[in-house]
Parts: C-alpha cells; structure tokens; sequence
C-alpha cells in the first residue's frame, strides 16, 4: 500500500516532569536562567524523540515519530464554542429535545461558563462538558412531559453547579420550579 499516515496519540502522564528536567538541566551554568516552573502547555511543545525513550518507548518506536504535536488544554471560551457552535453542537441537541415538547432552552452566558469551568476542573476536555450537562438536565428533561403551559427554561450557573431547579417562564409569568 501507498501513502500511509500513522498517527499516534495519548495522554503521556509524566512526560512533561521528563521535558523540564532535559530544559532546566540545559539552562545550568554561566549565563543560564533560573526560569520559573513552566506549564505542561508550555512543556509538551518541547518533546523530543530522546524524551519518548526516557518516558519508556523502545527507541525504534521512537525514532520512527518524524512529527511530534502536543495539544493544548481547551480554555473555557473554547468549551463554549464546542457546546454552542457546531452543527450538532451538544447545546443545539438539548434545545432540539426541549423543542419538541414546545419549551425554548435558555442557558444563560453564566451557566454556560459554569458548564465549562467544571469540565476543566475534572480535566476532561470537551467530553465532560457531556456528563456535566448531562447531570444537570437528567431530572429537568424527565419532568419535562408533565410540565403545562411553561414556554422557556432557563438554566443558570446554580442549576449547573448546585442542582437548584431552574427557573420555568410561562407565558403569564416565571415561576421557579417547586
């Protein structure tokens, strides 16, 4: 066969501790900087094929990584995106859901930052912004079908961070859910 990528890819646990010690060792002596401790975002940009083999790959594993690309960690504003932007977007799949049983989903821009200040807390990336949402709306959406005349629902940072129900809008008035 022709024209085969192999791409490669993990967590890597450790490797930046092995990246600081081969730079801080490389900085010693006249003229070298006592920096400060850097980040794993500022490490893992750093990695070498010998770093590879000192983390424990057999060198001729190692040595067959031409390109090596660390990622970095998404910031909360970048969460937002993924939960809101794509076509299929996770947020778009619970109004879609919400819709269907004529209730417009509101999260407000609080609520959203609340979502994707715990999914970087847990460190899980954009897969937790799943199981955060997810615990967060379990009860709402099963109480869903019984709801009467509720037009909106919208969600805060206390129904995501607390599990306080949210607040329920009719077309006579808001009301909190008992």
């Amino acid at each position: 066969p022709r024209h085969i990528l192999f791409v490669c890819g993990g967590s890597f646990n450790g490797l930046e501790k092995i990246v600081e010690r081969r730079v801080r060792s490389s900085s010693l002596g006249f003229g070298g900087s006592t920096s400060r401790k850097r980040t794993i975002d500022e490490l893992l940009p750093l990695v070498e094929p010998d770093d590879l083999i000192k983390y424990g790959l057999i060198p001729e594993f190692a040595g067959r990584v031409p390109v090596i690309a660390a990622l970095q960690t998404l910031s909360r504003k970048a969460l937002i995106e993924i939960l809101t932007k794509p076509k299929n977007a996770l947020l778009k799949q619970y109004a879609y859901y919400f819709e269907q049983e004529g209730i417009k989903l509101t999260l407000t821009p609080e609520a959203l930052e609340a979502v994707a200040d715990l999914a970087m807390k847990r460190k899980t990336g954009a897969r937790g912004l799943r199981s955060v949402l997810e615990r967060a709306m379990l009860d709402i959406m099963f109480e869903l079908p019984s709801l009467k005349n509720v037009t909106e629902c919208i969600i805060t940072p206390a129904v995501i961070a607390e599990g306080v129900p949210p607040e329920y809008r009719s077309a006579k008035a808001i009301r909190r859910a008992q």
